[in-house]
């Protein structure tokens, strides 16, 4: 029973994380420029990736009987706190955004490598989070690429 415990517990803290990472996305399409379309599209995308993995995530926890999460983490809300003030600070202009959001995708990979490493998922959910994981990735390696091609234009 403690292993159910642990893997709801789990599966809210990746919802938690895919609600950061919706929330984020949001506040950097609000801070974009009229003139960035190609992010502005890009971070559609990437609220709809976590839109649907928590979806996923949610039905699991539905399927145990617990409510699901709707909040952030504290983490989350710090970051967006420290986000807030560097833009007052340094401006928002399109490197700050991007390498922002890349330090958001380097926190979601973190959390999903530690969901990993419950040892009591089944492997439906394992499979699950690494398919995620593996979405979330390749989400990660193109806001790298853009920050790269920011730094090199």
């Amino acid at each position: 029973m403690e292993s159910n415990k642990q893997t709801e517990e789990v599966l809210q803290d990746l919802i938690r994380i895919n609600n950061d990472r919706i929330a984020g996305y949001e506040r950097a399409i609000k801070e974009l420029e009229s003139g960035d379309d190609d992010l502005k599209i890009l971070f559609a995308a990437m609220i709809a990736e976590s839109h649907h993995a928590k979806l996923d995530l949610a039905e699991e926890v539905q399927v145990m009987g617990k409510d699901v999460e709707n909040g952030t983490t504290s983490s989350g809300k710090i970051y967006r706190m420290w986000m807030d003030l560097k833009g007052v600070i340094s401006g928002h202009n399109r490197n700050t955004i991007l390498n922002d959001c890349h330090a958001g995708e380097d926190a979601a990979q973190k959390a999903y490598e530690a969901a990993l490493a419950h040892e009591h998922f089944p492997s439906y959910l394992r499979n699950l989070v690494e398919m995620q994981k593996k979405t979330f990735k390749a989400s990660h390696d193109e806001i790298k690429a853009f920050s790269k091609q920011e730094v090199e234009s």
